[in-house]
């Protein structure tokens, strides 16, 4: 039986598969897809490599790229940091739920890669140029593009200060669905449809005529048929899957919370059906309210 490719948008697999030393090739060209630098990367080093098992199976703490205590730091992250043969030092991070503060995060990811640069009596002219790349499984931005770039400019004359900062916003939920290779107009479309669904026929296609793709599906196969590696991504699922529903569940208690105080508001001049309809609460509940609040 043929099992199943894991999903490249999971960011354990994701970084296995674009942050491998034995695959730079696989990095530097979807570096060189999303930049599209004048002077295209020739190679990578990268950092953090390994993946702690604390990161793999943490349900109820922060997201592991949270546990950060410093840049430099000894705790691994499940994102993947590299710096170019251009000194440009990237972050890239994979998201899968809107937890409604991605540009603040995406921001302190940038400054502390930015800060985590300098030692003491270091020259701030040792600082290099920065980039987070955030690919998100949710629409973030109101239009339609899926790839959106962010720098320092003027606001009345769109004068830009400098290029050290770079955002880019990829949201894959607004990629176009195509059939054929023929309607792949970019290496960047190219990568985004294997990131989204590496088994389809599309992708299939795809690996005959790009061989960073062939090679990054060919080390997707492997994982997949790996029992120890879907032994880690379960625990990452499981991880991933409990997180969310803690947050649906906070979510719930606020809204829940919001109802109750509407409800109190309104009990000296709606009776207990109408604040019913109002809030969403039951009869039964705002009938305790009120019974709590007498």
């Amino acid at each position: 039986m043929t099992l199943a490719l894991l999903p490249p948008k999971m960011d354990f697999v994701f970084k296995r598969i674009f942050g491998n030393e034995d695959h730079p090739n696989v990095l530097i060209s979807f570096l060189n897809a999303v930049l599209n630098p004048i002077d295209p990367i020739k190679s990578v080093s990268l950092k953090d490599t390994t993946i702690e098992k604390s990161h793999l199976e943490d349900k109820w703490g922060p997201h592991p790229a949270e546990q950060v205590p410093s840049i430099n730091g000894v705790i691994s992250r499940l994102d993947v940091k590299a710096i170019t043969n251009n000194g440009e030092h990237i972050n890239i991070e994979i998201q899968l739920k809107d937890e409604y503060n991605m540009i603040k995060r995406s921001l302190y990811y940038w400054s502390k890669l930015y800060e985590g640069q300098l030692e003491n009596g270091d020259n701030y002219q040792k600082l290099s140029r920065t980039i987070c790349i955030n690919l998100l499984d949710f629409n973030l931005l109101d239009h339609n593009k899926f790839h959106s770039v962010y720098r320092l400019k003027d606001c009345e004359t769109n004068e830009e200060l400098t290029d050290v900062m770079e955002l880019h916003f990829i949201e894959l939920k607004k990629m176009k669905d195509v059939k054929h290779v023929k309607e792949v107009k970019s290496k960047l479309e190219a990568w985004l449809y294997f990131i989204n669904q590496p088994d389809s026929e599309l992708v299939q296609e795809l690996e005959k005529v790009e061989a960073d793709i062939k090679e990054a599906k060919a080390e997707l196969v492997r994982l997949s048929g790996d029992r120890k590696e879907r032994e880690r991504y379960e625990k990452r699922r499981e991880s991933r899957l409990n997180e969310v529903s803690a947050l649906a569940y906070a979510e719930e208690k606020g809204a829940k919370k919001e109802k109750i105080e509407i409800a109190k508001n309104l009990l000296d001049v709606l009776d207990d059906e109408i604040i019913s309809l109002k809030t969403g609460l039951s009869v039964e509940e705002v009938k305790q309210i009120r019974k709590e609040q007498n």
